[in-house]
């Protein structure tokens, strides 16, 4: 096995005249978190089913854990965990029962079985509620549960198909916190699909945007929005005039600039130089005192990367 959990190339799959997956060449490094992004009808779901061998490529090829797509699917199934748009739970047994019900399925022995079910339910805060029946349920905690079960057979890596979709923010919050962390601790790979951008930002190691069945990019979250992201910088001073800010807002490097009290506030373009501008400001008479940098958000980023590929902003989910 190389070091890759997931290795593609020109990976396609057709749907009639529609290429659903348009020769998508990835790479997955093993243990990392990896975030699959893009707009509804991207692609998303249907990378995810061929790299489980659940539909049948028409192009190209791809190994999952060093297993071919095509040949071996059935090892790739038996080394992953899976959590697609369902949760895949019993709903009249309790959370015990079902994970007890999986772990028979994966072949754990009773002490092995015992053991990791009790270690994932403190880890995920329920092991207080293993008793309690699916049905009673919250959607977050169902999802929780949804992530044990794709867990629970120690798996190499696990596919996640937006498992925060439906969640409150605070479900959504606490969810990515426990998947991140059990990652880390289990030197899992996790394969993420996801509409939200923010929760990529902070847990993936790197990230793929797909749109209409074509991976635009592979990179990290960083790299993304240094290549695509607005540059922002927060400056404090005094001696701004209407003058110089119009002068500011010419510069083609300059987005917007907003002063609010003595604070100016600046929207630049991508790879935008912050020192060069300070400079300018004190030619132009503005006494300076404080200059703090900040940084486009990956939705910003994801924005633009679709809008210089011709999507429209109203395609963009965050």
């Amino acid at each position: 096995m190389t070091g890759y959990a997931i290795e593609t190339k020109e990976m396609t799959r057709c749907f009639g005249a529609l290429r659903a997956v348009d020769r998508v060449s990835l790479q997955v490094p093993t243990g990392s978190i990896f975030g699959f992004l893009g707009p509804n009808g991207a692609g998303k779901t249907t990378t995810l089913r061929l790299l489980l061998g659940l539909l049948e490529l028409n192009g190209g090829s791809a190994t999952v854990l060093g297993y071919d797509v095509s040949t071996q699917a059935a090892s790739i199934r038996e080394h992953t965990g899976v959590l697609l748009e369902h949760d895949g739970l019993y709903a009249r047994l309790s959370i015990y029962d079902n994970l007890e019900f999986f772990g028979r399925v994966y072949h754990l022995d009773v002490r092995t079985r015992q053991a990791r079910i009790q270690e994932l339910l403190k880890h995920l805060g329920l092991w207080d509620r293993r008793d309690a029946d699916v049905t009673k349920l919250s959607k977050g905690m169902k999802q929780k549960v949804a992530v044990a079960r794709a867990l629970l057979h120690r798996p190499s890596l696990v596919f996640l198909d937006e498992p925060s979709a439906g969640l409150d923010p605070v479900a959504a919050v606490a969810l990515r916190e426990d998947i991140q962390n059990l990652a880390r601790k289990e030197g899992t790979t996790i394969f993420l699909t996801t509409h939200n951008l923010a929760e990529a930002e902070k847990i993936c190691d790197c990230v793929g945007v797909i749109r209409k069945g074509q991976l635009l990019t592979q990179t990290s979250p960083a790299e993304l929005r240094s290549q695509t992201g607005k540059a922002t910088a927060r400056i404090v001073g005094h001696g701004f005039s209407d003058s110089s800010l119009a002068a500011l807002r010419a510069l083609p490097q300059v987005e917007s600039a907003v002063l609010r009290d003595d604070e100016l506030h600046l929207e630049l373009g991508p790879g935008t130089e912050i020192p060069p501008l300070v400079t300018w400001l004190v030619r132009e008479g503005i006494q300076i005192e404080e200059v703090h940098k900040g940084r486009g958000s990956l939705e910003e980023a994801f924005v633009a990367l679709m809008q210089e590929n011709g999507q429209e902003h109203r395609e963009v989910l965050s």
